[in-house]
């Protein structure tokens, strides 16, 4: 049944919040049992405290009696309250019972001045919503009533008597008039013969005061704790989970093909993870969808350009069928060579260019020197025009306005490929013995390259087609 109620409560996929709530719960409900169990030792501890003093007075007063040869009775017993009575100038009460548990001396029924046996003055610092409970609680104080009339002390002697921890101090606990007593029994044993029994009480509400404070003070941490986690709670879920949530939703929903940008758009400022996070996916995603155009244009424009060679190709392998000429066959072969040629030309030129967008997405761009790779290129293009028939020269010129190198941010193979591309398509249209210009121009932190040749041009309305692919 656990396993069941878990994942209900939770969900399938419990949110952060919901993990965080828990692992609170969970070491909130540890911490919990273990304060249970400190306070439930914190009153036995304190009389066991308390009990020891006891102890030490005790054996104090049964070395009195064996040094002084007290008898056990009433007389005797009597006058050595009142000879020893600083032995008990902590305790409330003190009483000897022989072994048939008559009384023999008791401090509270003697005509004694009170304060023999009252405890030194002690100055105590108390709140004001203490004082109240403390005067109720020293009015009771002042001479604990006989214990008789509460419960038979007998009757716990007797018990005393009859245990397996005869001999040793034996220790009750009792509330009379809402006083709390902690009184100590022991047999009086003197060379090894049993006279008879001593108790001895305390007045000790200070350990209910103390278990009372430290139950108060472990509530008020709790709550302050329990008000500290609510407050971090929500701090948490505004600023970091309800973000989180967002931005996988933004994800499912470039999943989904239904992005809404004005989600994480909010976010955008921020100059946190979170921020990052959500300029990065966003970043990722234009990127995504540009890729997906660029595709798309590739397969248009393919198909665009394939076609014309494709009727070509189909009309000339019609026109074959029907004639005999060996002119035109030999005529119309050629066109059909030619428009196959062309069309693995395009597939290749189109397989190229995804290969080339490809490495150029993985390769890193760097700080380039236009002017360094723009000669490189114009000398391995006049090396191989020495050899050409058509004889044109490409000279090369550079114009900055201050000394820096004309440098910009690209990577360096794809630029070459650029100016290479220009060169190869100048000298095609580029008369015989003719002239091609290079110039690198650097001026407002900008670099152009320019390539002028000789050659017939183009339409002035055309321009806007130059950088569609395939275009000729």
């Amino acid at each position: 049944m656990e396993r069941k109620l878990v994942p209900n409560f939770f969900g399938k996929n419990p949110s952060i919040l919901k993990k965080f709530l828990l692992i609170n719960f969970i070491i909130f409900s540890v911490i919990g049992l273990f304060t249970v169990f400190y306070l439930i030792a914190i009153e036995p501890n304190l009389v066991k405290k308390k009990t020891s003093k006891h102890i030490q007075i005790i054996d104090n007063t049964i070395n009195h009696i064996e040094r002084l040869n007290i008898k056990f009775e009433k007389d005797e017993i009597s006058r050595f309250l009142l000879s020893t009575r600083f032995l008990f100038q902590s305790l409330d009460r003190v009483q000897f019972f022989d072994n048939d548990l008559n009384l023999l001396g008791d401090t509270n029924v003697l005509d004694l001045d009170p304060r023999s046996f009252s405890k030194k003055f002690k100055v105590t610092e108390l709140e004001i919503g203490e004082i109240e409970a403390k005067s109720k609680l020293d009015k009771g104080s002042k001479k604990i009533q006989t214990q008789n009339e509460i419960f038979k002390i007998e009757n716990i002697i007797l018990k005393y008597k009859t245990s397996r921890n005869f001999g040793n101090p034996f220790t009750v606990n009792s509330k009379i008039n809402n006083n709390y007593i902690v009184s100590t029994i022991k047999n009086v044993n003197i060379k090894d013969k049993n006279l008879g029994y001593l108790v001895i009480s305390e007045l000790s509400n200070e350990i209910i005061i103390a278990v009372e404070e430290r139950k108060n003070f472990i509530l008020r941490t709790v709550l302050a704790v329990a008000l500290v986690i609510f407050v971090f709670s929500i701090f948490l879920n505004k600023y970091f989970l309800r973000p989180i949530k967002s931005l996988v939703d933004y994800t499912k929903s470039i999943k989904d093909k239904d992005i809404k940008t004005d989600t994480i758009e909010k976010f955008f400022k921020r100059k946190d993870e979170v921020g990052l996070l959500s300029n990065s996916l966003n970043s990722m995603t234009q990127d995504l969808y540009k890729r997906i155009n660029i595709a798309e244009t590739f397969s248009t424009d393919l198909t665009h350009e394939i076609r014309n060679p494709l009727a070509s190709l189909k009309g000339a392998s019609e026109l074959l069928d029907t004639t005999n000429e060996p002119e035109k066959r030999s005529k119309l072969l050629k066109i059909i060579s030619h428009d196959i040629i062309r069309i693995e030309r395009l597939i290749t030129d189109y397989s190229q260019m995804l290969k080339d967008e490809a490495a150029l997405s993985r390769e890193k761009m760097k700080k380039i020197d236009v002017t360094s790779i723009a000669r490189s290129v114009i000398d391995d293009f006049n090396n191989d025009l020495l050899n050409s028939k058509k004889n044109i020269k490409i000279k090369f010129d550079t114009i900055s306005d201050n000394k820096t190198k004309p440098n910009i941010l690209g990577v360096e193979g794809r630029v070459e490929q650029v100016l290479a591309n220009l060169l190869d398509n100048s000298i095609s249209f580029s008369p015989p013995n003719s002239e091609i210009k290079v110039l690198v121009k650097s001026e407002d932190k900008k670099v152009n390259l320019a390539v002028e040749d000789q050659g017939s041009g183009f339409n002035e309305k055309d321009i806007g087609k130059i950088f569609n692919r395939f275009y000729s």
